[in-house]
């Protein structure tokens, strides 16, 4: 049996056959470019497969090295790749800039990375094994852009339209371009090095021939913008790195903006980060003891079993442990179906992470439903399970050799459930004014029941809302 039979064997054992069946398959028979950052969510779409299952399968495929996994630091407004690593602890700095969009950025995890797989030289090679052999528009769509970027199959006859001149140089090469500037903006711009050029090209024609000089480097800067004459242009590009570049020169108007405005789903680092396969697949190699990223929204899930102490007591510690354990687990799997990750449990209490308010509602509904017939079957309220849920902004970080979270979002949503009355579900304004949650509340028949609460150690009166 080959490699490459033994690792998809492994991967069937440990994920969906379905899925591992469409991965192996692409493996066979799809194009380089199609394995190369693979977009999960993308990939899901177009082969009508579950998300989460998709997901869990490529982790899974990362860590019997069959792919490899990658973390891209994204620019919000064109979609490139400022920064890659192979973990998330690649993600050290406070601030990136792109200077395509001559913008700054602090990096958060919702939506400035997103991570990716490709497929392993051992499985399969492909072009982007070597990005400096990629042809320079495919370095550009596979290399610079982001799996985000919704990139028309047409992509290459569209920027040709934008495009007046595209240059590969080789490490120390130098060129002489000679072209005809319009009266528009102009933009020269190199993927590998990122250095930028902007030109405003305005006022009337000049006859004399215009020049500029421009020498890539590793360390790069971004360059003021330059105010030249509609009229020739002798343009000296100079490679100083030890890599290939490939520059180019291009109108910035409508139609480049129309080209990378298209936009898709992708997987997010934040995402990912609430998905349980990842989470027990790489639970102390996440984050960096030092590593503080912002997440702008995460929904936090508490529960907590009342009288768990007496019911030792009642029953036995035999049968309550095997209850409590029982209580776990229906908990574990309700949380993993609904898109969310448990990050801890503390004695019988359970802290849950979920992307969005919605999938953390249907979970706590889902949980109620699921204790009530546990004690429907042995005839007693044994269960009595309380649940606070609360979303906002926070840190991921690294807690006790654990990827956790940290701030005054955590701290409500631990305390709400702290308020709760057994078979409770209470909730914040965040959580009943999200659309998706009053439409699910509005399905079930649920009116919320609010009052205020001053919660410890929080400084101000909070508004709850019951779920009952």
């Amino acid at each position: 049996m080959s490699e490459v039979a033994v690792l998809f064997a492994a991967l069937r054992r440990a994920a969906d056959p379905r899925t591992v069946e469409c991965i192996e398959d692409a493996v066979l028979h799809a194009s380089d470019r199609e394995l190369n950052r693979i977009n999960a969510l993308a990939f899901a779409s177009v082969h009508g497969l579950d998300e989460e299952e998709t997901v869990a399968a490529l982790l899974h495929a990362a860590r019997i090295g069959a792919f490899e996994m990658t973390w891209n630091v994204l620019c919000p407004g064109c979609g490139g790749v400022l920064d890659s690593g192979s973990t998330l602890k690649t993600v050290d700095r406070e601030a990136y800039h792109c200077s395509l969009c001559a913008a700054g950025y602090e990096p958060t995890l919702d939506e400035m990375v997103e991570v990716t797989f490709t497929v392993s030289p051992r499985v399969r090679r492909i072009a982007a094994h070597d990005p400096d052999r990629l042809p320079p528009l495919e370095y550009y769509r596979q290399m610079f852009f982001s799996s985000g970027v919704d990139m028309a199959e047409n992509f290459a006859e569209r920027f040709s339209r934008v495009l007046l001149e595209l240059i590969e140089l080789d490490p120390g090469e130098r060129a002489f371009v000679s072209l005809q500037l319009p009266r528009q903006f102009i933009i020269i711009f190199d993927p590998v090095t990122h250095a930028t050029q902007f030109i405003n090209v305005k006022g009337e024609p000049v006859e004399e021939r215009q020049n500029l000089s421009m020498v890539f480097s590793e360390g790069y800067a971004s360059n003021e913008t330059l105010v030249l004459r509609p009229g020739l242009l002798r343009l000296s590009l100079e490679n100083h790195t030890d890599r290939r570049v490939v520059p180019n020169v291009c109108v910035a108007g409508d139609e480049l903006h129309d080209i990378l405005s298209k936009r898709r789903p992708f997987l997010t680092a934040k995402r990912l980060l609430t998905n349980q396969s990842f989470r027990d697949i790489y639970r102390t190699d996440t984050l960096d003891v030092d590593q503080r990223l912002k997440i702008t929204s995460m929904t936090f899930l508490f529960t907590d079993l009342r009288g768990s102490t007496a019911l030792y007591e009642r029953i036995g510690d035999v049968a309550a442990y095997d209850l409590v354990r029982a209580h776990f687990k229906v908990l574990q799997e309700i949380i993993a179906t609904e898109t969310g990750a448990v990050v801890k449990t503390i004695g019988d209490a359970v802290m849950a992470t979920f992307p969005t308010p919605d999938r953390a509602v249907i979970a706590a509904l889902r949980m109620r439903d699921a204790m009530r017939q546990l004690n429907g079957e042995r005839g007693r309220e044994d269960l009595l399970l309380k649940i606070g849920i609360h979303e906002g902004p926070c840190l991921a970080v690294s807690l006790n050799d654990r990827q956790d979270y940290f701030g005054q979002t955590v701290n409500i949503a631990s305390r709400v459930q702290g308020l709760a009355d057994p078979q409770a579900i209470l909730t914040t304004e965040a959580i009943v004014e999200d659309p998706q949650v009053s439409g699910i509340l509005r399905d079930n028949g649920i009116l919320p029941s609010s009052r205020l609460e001053e919660l410890a150690g929080i400084g101000k009166d909070v508004t709850i809302f019951a779920l009952s």
